[in-house]
């Protein structure tokens, strides 16, 4: 008997009418790769919005347009997925603030973090902001990547202030000083030191402040606003002295 198969235009299978039952379709590795990255971007655009205990499985595939029984080809359990999601979600930096924006200045990055638009959609943001405290409860191997992420985001902030600095004072005269290769050498490091201490300062200011204007936009939009504005004057000012070495 010669048998017939009909492709099924629904969640990859075919049947064979000889035998009635489903016959699993090969998808092609492209494929594979294109559905797993969409099941982390899902997720971390998600996980953003609604925390990580407010999203399942099933919203996260329907979110990314797949089955529910798909999520786990790729991942070997939810807590994998929560960590995968996060460590892809701190792609998104302050420093640069995105792809179109290389060359942005210090304070246009600290505009756009502490802006309405920014407060307002929390799924395409800063994973710290939205993030931390789930993390916090979590610990354990999520706390790893929120650490290893914030100390990214420290380093790569500390040089963008390294490569902005502020307009210098003129030096103070000194009675004596050390020999030049001594002094260049403590110098560096004491500039290093600072740079990495006003980016925890500022990036400490940025997500507090973020999560303070999310937490009150609702009943009082006016407040969420004055905090928004406030804390980007301050930080401005802030970055217009240098840092203490």
């Amino acid at each position: 008997m010669i048998g017939v198969v009909i492709i099924s235009t629904k969640s990859h299978f075919a049947y064979d009418c000889n035998q009635y039952k489903a016959l699993p379709m090969k998808v092609s590795k492209a494929q594979a790769a294109e559905n797993r990255q969409g099941i982390l971007d899902a997720a971390a655009r998600l996980y953003r919005e609604r925390g990580l205990t407010g999203v399942g499985v099933a919203d996260i595939t329907r979110e990314a347009g797949l089955t529910h029984g798909g999520l786990y080809r790729h991942f070997e359990s939810k807590d994998a997925l929560v960590r995968e999601a996060c460590a892809r979600a701190f792609d998104w930096s302050i420093a640069p603030l995105d792809g179109n924006t290389p060359n942005a200045s210090v304070a246009e990055r600290i505009q756009s973090y502490l802006s309405r638009q920014h407060r307002d959609a929390p799924g395409n943001g800063c994973l710290v902001a939205a993030l931390a405290v789930d993390a916090a409860r979590a610990g354990g191997a999520l706390s790893q990547v929120f650490a290893e992420g914030i100390e990214r985001n420290i380093q790569r902030f500390a040089q963008l202030l390294a490569d902005h600095p502020p307009t210098p004072s003129p030096p103070a005269a000194r009675a004596s000083s050390p020999p030049a290769a001594t002094a260049d050498t403590t110098d560096a490091a004491a500039t290093a030191a600072a740079h990495r201490a006003r980016a925890m300062e500022v990036l400490a200011t940025l997500v507090g402040g973020l999560v303070l204007a999310r937490a009150t936009a609702a009943a009082q939009p006016g407040l969420s606003e004055e905090i928004l504005a406030t804390l980007q004057g301050q930080l401005i000012r802030l970055l217009d002295t240098p840092p203490a070495s």
